[in-house]
């Protein structure tokens, strides 16, 4: 791909850009990631310290997550295992290509962040637009971990307590919203208001490895049913050609890992495209074959009854699946503070940009902003898990978001990216990867308007 940087930053100016609000991101959007300052002597000279193997793991650690919970029930909706494989490798193609797009553009814009490329290439309005969808993503996510904590606490209490699990649940300190409630409160809050989390990396390898383990044990659980377990339906097609698209949040929600690929490619060595593509492409194989191994044999050990957490489905006093409630816990404990880090840094940029005052004069009132927002960001979130019990409701309207991050925004990347060139003739790769980028915008945007509309007049509504 040409360079064709002429005109790419021509509107990057409005709002008052400081660069410091910017770089204020960088630490959430990948917390393993380390970069090397900004600068024109730096940028791609090769002075990042990430190797492609480390990168390819780095990736993988930024897709893999409490998402795969959900893949046995979009199995489901989909209609069976072949039409949620066939899903997942339709998708995949356009995943890779939009990480590759990615890095093309933030080589041509200089800018080392999702959101500073998008506002970079495309201008203003969408990278206020992509800003704000990241503020919401970012938010919704942080209601299913929470949600997915009750899942998991409601189990293992059920399995610790002696009476029958109708009778412990009478008791206040069983109740869910109190166990919910005391371990935000104690865990979360406390990790959420510092402003820096980089010791949070350390936590999140750990969170990684529970991510492998509960994949290990649906697929054990498989192959050696427990013999209580009895012969469920499983569905072989869709009940009609729209349910496929109902499997679809859950795939760009697990994949998705779009936000924190830019900074991943900038702290590379050698951060090329053509090695970035080979890095990618390793990179979803392997989450491909975990999301896809949990998604199959879940799904066929509990068929289309399975639950939309599918560890809500095994007995409460089973051992080896109570521990991988405990690493599933462990994760979430550890990724809300990275994502409400996230949505705290973009909110902060809008406010910086908005009031045009740079970091430096704004350290006082930040950190009283900083403290306002963390509690305000953690009371919502909190409130609306108690009260939304069901993680597909969720996942249903973040999912749609996540495809913005994986199809539009990158597909309107690489069209400004494109036609900034200046070129006397264009060659049919240029119509091509234009046509490319017209595709992945209009993808994009149907799945978005498709599956946000289905959870509100479907799911949020029944």
């Amino acid at each position: 791909m040409a360079q064709g940087t002429g005109s790419i930053n021509s509107d990057y100016k409005d709002w008052e850009w400081s660069a410091d609000a910017g770089e204020r991101a960088r630490l959430l959007q990948s917390p393993s990631v380390e970069t090397v300052p900004k600068s024109g002597e730096s940028q791609g000279n090769g002075l990042g310290a990430t190797s492609a193997l480390g990168a390819v793991f780095i990736v993988v650690n930024a897709a893999l997550g409490a998402g795969l919970l959900n893949f046995p029930a979009a199995f489901s909706m989909a209609g069976g295992v072949a039409a949620g494989i066939a899903l997942q490798m339709c998708m995949l193609i356009f995943i890779i290509g939009g990480l590759v797009i990615l890095a093309y553009c933030s080589q041509a814009s200089n800018e080392r962040t999702y959101q500073e490329v998008v506002w970079a290439v495309c201008g203003k309005v969408p990278g206020v637009l992509c800003e704000v969808a990241i503020a919401v993503y970012t938010f919704g996510t942080c209601i299913a971990f929470l949600i997915i904590i009750g899942d998991q606490e409601d189990k293992i209490i059920a399995a610790l307590v002696t009476e029958p699990e109708e009778a412990a649940s009478s008791h206040w300190y069983t109740d869910r919203k109190f166990t919910i409630s005391i371990t935000a409160f104690l865990l979360i809050l406390p990790l959420s208001i510092p402003k820096e989390i980089g010791f949070q990396k350390y936590a999140s390898s750990l969170s990684v490895i529970g991510t492998w383990y509960v994949t290990a044990v649906i697929i054990i659980k498989y192959i050696w049913p427990d013999k209580e377990l009895v012969p469920v339906e499983i569905p072989t097609s869709p009940s009609t050609w729209t349910a496929v698209f109902n499997a679809v949040p859950t795939i760009c929600f697990g994949f998705q890992c779009h936000v924190s690929s830019v900074p991943v490619f900038n702290s590379m060595k050698q951060p090329e495209v053509k090695t970035w593509g080979a890095v990618v492409t390793a990179a979803m194989v392997i989450a491909l074959f975990v999301y896809t191994g949990t998604g199959v044999c879940g799904f066929l050990t509990f068929g289309a009854g399975v639950e939309q957490d599918v560890l809500l489905s095994y007995p409460s006093n089973d051992i080896p699946v109570a521990l991988a409630r405990a690493f599933i816990i462990l994760c979430v404990l550890t990724s809300y503070p990275i994502l409400h880090f996230c949505g705290r840094a973009v909110l902060e940029g809008l406010w910086l940009r908005y009031t045009g005052v740079t970091v430096e004069e704004d350290v006082v009132r930040e950190r009283r902003r900083r403290l306002l927002q963390t509690i305000s960001w953690f009371l919502l979130t909190l409130l609306l898990a108690l009260f939304i019990p069901d993680i597909g409701k969720v996942i249903s309207v973040i999912g749609g978001l996540a495809a913005c991050f994986i199809f539009v925004f990158p597909g309107l990347c690489l069209i400004q990216a494109k036609l900034s060139e200046i070129q006397e003739t264009r060659a049919i790769s240029w119509w091509a990867q234009v046509s490319y980028g017209v595709f992945m915008v209009t993808l994009g945007a149907f799945i978005f308007g498709q599956t946000t509309a289905n959870a509100i007049f479907v799911d949020l509504t029944a």
